[in-house]
Order: C-alpha cells, then structure tokens, then sequence
C-alpha cells in the first residue's frame, strides 16, 4: 500500500440501490414490491475504452479505482488524478497522471471469469499472482462465528429487493465495510477501491462474500492482501488451487455455526466446537 496521503479528484455520483414497482401476486392482487437497479458504467482511462461494467451504481468511483487497481492497470494513487462518473452517458472517465497511458497490448490477453455478470481478469495478472503470497494469520473458530452473527444485521439491499451479492471487509468480528451489487466481483472491487483510497492494508482482515469462491474472487483478495477468504457459498476447485498457492485460508459453507475449512486448517483455532450434528444434517451442508 502507498503512504501518501494523495487522492484523485472524484464525484459522488452514487445511484439510489432500488426502485417500487407493481406486480401482482399468486392471488392475483396487486403488490408494491422494490427492483434492484442495474446500469452499465464503461471505464475510459485517457480516453480508451476499457470495460462497460454491470452494477448497481452506489459507489461507482470506488468501484472504478478496485476494478483498476484489481486488474493491475495501475499500482499507485498518484497515476490517478481524475474519476468523473457521468450517469447521462453511462461513463467514468479516468485521467491518469501520464495522460497518454496505452493499453492496447495488456488488453489482448484477456479472460472471462466465472463471476456473476463474466468478470475478466487482464494481460498477465495471473503470471503476477505466483509471486504474491498473503500473511500467515491464525484465526479463532469463536471470532469468525461471531462475525457471521454481526452480518445479520446488513444484506440490506437484498433483504428489500433481492438480485444483488453482498461481500464485507472485516476486522475480528468488527464489519469494516458491506458492498452490495449486482455482480460480487463488483462488490469486490468497491471494497478494494475503498482499500486502496484509504490506505488500508489487508494483513489483519477477512473477506466474507456471498457468491461463490471461484478463482476470480481468489485473486482479487490475494491482490488485497486479505489473509482469509470466507463465503456461505461453496467453491470451485480452481478457487481452492489458487488460494493453496497464496497462502490463502479458504472457508466454505459458513452460516450460523456450520463452516468448511477448505484450506489453511492450521491457521483456523478452533475453540468453539458445536456439539456433533446427525449425520443427515451434516449432507445437508454439501447439498
């Protein structure tokens, strides 16, 4: 992470996350119900077209700077100088400090991810990502139940509307920050902008996701610095090779006191062991 205090010049130009709309119900009687919007945001960077985004818009120059900073377009604040996100014609233009930055070449190679909404991962990020190896962090088994039940009170956005994936950034059981969007790589990368504008490093942090942990969200979290990666979805087995060659400790399935250690058992304490489950209830977690 940089030292400096600098940060680009941005709007606020955040969206409100849903709207009411009328339907009408298996009764046939009318009901008042809220939609999550969706809009597309195409990232410019000195003017060249760099991705057109799917999002739910309540943090669009947060999610520009984690999208940038998570594709390795740019390692440092001060390459930026301007985010102005224009909602009239669908558009964030990005000013970069050279002002004449090319990216044709990084941006032939290019792959489409698994993430809600095809995430891309660009040029040679994944040749990078052998190199990066996260901290070695232990974790109490108490601390990460403790988290699951503060994250109860958020999922606002889904809670009203539904359609969207929420991720959160935390601290021991403390939730830091909770992104809801569309697509979880972008509420990933809000949380990584959020990181990034604020000097944040993620050495003592879990990153808890709703989606689930396919290489994408590997390595965007690898690429935070976040030690443990945690989800009350399941994962991928390319997500699970990914996060064994990061370091990262990978837990599944996490709701109430139920959790799969996928990898990193050594760094997971556990001092809260439930009393053993029927055999029935313990196939239903895989199911």
């Amino acid at each position: 992470m940089t030292t400096t205090s600098f940060k680009p010049e941005m709007t606020a130009a955040g969206l409100s996350h849903s709207a009411s709309v009328s339907c009408l119900d298996e009764r046939g009687e009318q009901q008042e119900i809220y939609l999550v919007g969706e809009r597309a945001l195409t990232i410019y960077v000195d003017k060249q077209e760099i991705v057109t985004l799917m999002t739910i818009g309540s943090h669009p120059e947060l999610l520009t700077l984690g999208y940038l900073k998570n594709q390795g377009f740019f390692n440092r604040l001060t390459e930026l100088q301007v985010i102005q996100v224009d909602w009239e014609t669908e558009a964030v233009a990005v000013v970069s400090a050279q002002a004449d930055s090319d990216f044709s070449e990084q941006m032939k190679r290019r792959t489409v991810t698994t993430g809600c909404g095809q995430g891309t991962v660009f040029g040679r990020l994944m040749e990078k990502l052998q190199k990066i190896k996260v901290p070695d962090v232990k974790v109490k088994q108490s601390t990460l139940y403790a988290m699951l039940a503060a994250l109860n009170a958020y999922n606002e956005v889904y809670k009203q509307s539904g359609a969207v994936h929420g991720c959160a950034l935390c601290e021991g059981s403390r939730i830091e920050l909770f992104v809801e969007d569309v697509g979880r790589h972008n509420a990933v990368d809000v949380i990584a902008g959020h990181m990034w504008l604020n000097n944040i490093s993620g050495d003592n942090k879990i990153f808890y996701t709703t989606g689930r942990l396919t290489s994408e969200m590997v390595i965007k979290v690898t690429q935070m610095g976040v030690p443990i990666l945690l989800s009350r979805s399941g994962a991928t087995q390319m997500g699970l090779a990914m996060a064994q060659q990061a370091g990262v400790t990978l837990i599944s399935r996490a709701k109430g006191q139920r959790l799969l250690v996928l990898n990193g058992g050594d760094k997971v304490i556990f001092d809260a062991i439930p009393e053993r489950r029927r055999k029935s209830d313990r196939q239903g977690v895989l199911r």
